[in-house]
């Protein structure tokens, strides 16, 4: 091979070189930026193919999509001074390239130390303006919003990244304040327990005094029916008697004696002493009128 083309096949090879390393590529899923002798010139590259100058331009990519930040469990303390071990995370993606690659240097590792501290305070804040019952029922959506809203805030201008959501995992209480706090809230449950059973028994008491005043109404009211009956039973019974008396004494007073009679001796084992001459055997003598 002569110097002639070997000087040719060297001159291709950097040519080749050379324009490989002109083109860059960005993609949907990254931001970019395009830096001579490591200062800034270009911001926030947008996505597709670029050109730059080799070994004068440099190329910074940063992941685009939406990164997770774990916070370790930190202990806080909310507003009447009860210690809390609360877990969270948050949500962030890169924002403005230029300013995150000046504020980190590109790595995501500064950015989550930084923002974690930042959430650490926020959080201290937040817990610190609160009472425990709030922190874990209506009032916590609330403190989560605030949190990511000043957050995000302060994200954006220092690092450049927007964060998108804060979310508390978990509240739990510190392991030494647990036992008391079961205790405390058994003798609570306990005397709520005692207060609904003493509730349901002056409950019960009250039904069945009720239903025993009910009772003797009826009971009242039947015997009084019943002996209304009764007295109209005997009084037309005695209506009957008089009407039958009026119509014929002798055999009314015949009937009654056959009453007597058969009321007296209702036994084989009876035994009657009375004077032959006395009225009750007046039907059984037959010399007598």
């Amino acid at each position: 091979m002569s110097n002639r083309s070997l000087i040719a096949l060297i001159a291709a090879v950097v040519l080749a070189i050379v324009a490989w390393n002109s083109f860059y590529i960005v993609s949907q899923t990254e931001r970019a930026v395009l830096l001579r002798f490591g200062k800034v010139v270009e911001a926030d590259v947008q996505p597709g193919l670029h050109v730059k100058i080799p070994y004068v331009n440099q190329v910074r990519k940063f992941d685009a999509r939406l990164m997770t930040l774990d916070a370790p469990t930190q202990r806080f303390l909310t507003l009447e001074k009860k210690a809390v071990m609360v877990d969270a995370y948050a949500k962030w993606r890169v924002k403005d390239a230029e300013r995150f690659y000046t504020a980190t240097s590109g790595m995501k590792q500064i950015a989550d130390e930084r923002l974690s501290r930042r959430l650490e305070s926020g959080l201290r804040d937040q817990f610190g303006k609160r009472t425990l019952h709030e922190v874990v029922s209506g009032e916590r959506d609330a403190l989560m919003a605030d949190i990511t809203a000043s957050l995000n805030r302060m994200a954006a201008k220092e690092l450049g990244i927007e964060v998108v959501d804060v979310r508390v995992k978990a509240i739990d209480l510190p392991k030494e304040v647990n036992r008391s706090v079961f205790d405390r809230m058994s003798t609570e449950r306990e005397r709520e327990a005692r207060e609904h059973r003493a509730k349901g028994n002056e409950l019960a008491e009250g039904i069945r005094a009720d239903a025993d005043r009910q009772r003797r109404v009826l009971l009242a009211e039947a015997y009084r029916e019943a002996e209304e009956t009764r007295g109209d039973g005997d009084a037309q019974a005695a209506s009957i008697y008089a009407k039958a008396y009026t119509q014929d004494a002798d055999f009314y007073a015949f009937y009654r004696s056959l009453q007597a009679y058969r009321e007296s001796f209702s036994s084989k084992s009876d035994v009657l002493v009375l004077d032959p001459k006395n009225e009750f055997f007046r039907y059984l003598d037959k010399s007598r009128p």
